[in-house]
């Protein structure tokens, strides 16, 4: 099975990278783009049949390791082959 995390700044949070890659966009001539937000795209590959256990682990994992939840949110999404 695989999953996949998505982590990015929580919508109440300056996002200076994204500003700069709105700003580089605009300079390329796409003016129409009003909001980016850059975050992080996880994905593993997961030896196991037990759908809820995986999710169960990668909320924790999610929490705990690859975002920091005072500043960013996440999303899993879990693949079954």
């Amino acid at each position: 099975m695989r999953a996949t995390v998505i982590v990015t700044p929580k919508t109440s949070v300056l996002d200076p990278q994204g500003e700069a890659v709105k700003n580089a966009i605009h300079h390329l001539g796409m003016d129409s783009v009003t909001s980016t937000r850059i975050g992080k795209f996880i994905e593993l590959e997961i030896d196991s049949s037990d759908e809820a256990s995986v999710k169960e682990a990668l909320e924790k994992i999610s929490h705990e390791l690859l975002s920091n939840p005072v500043i960013e949110d996440y999303q899993v999404e879990v693949i079954t082959d």
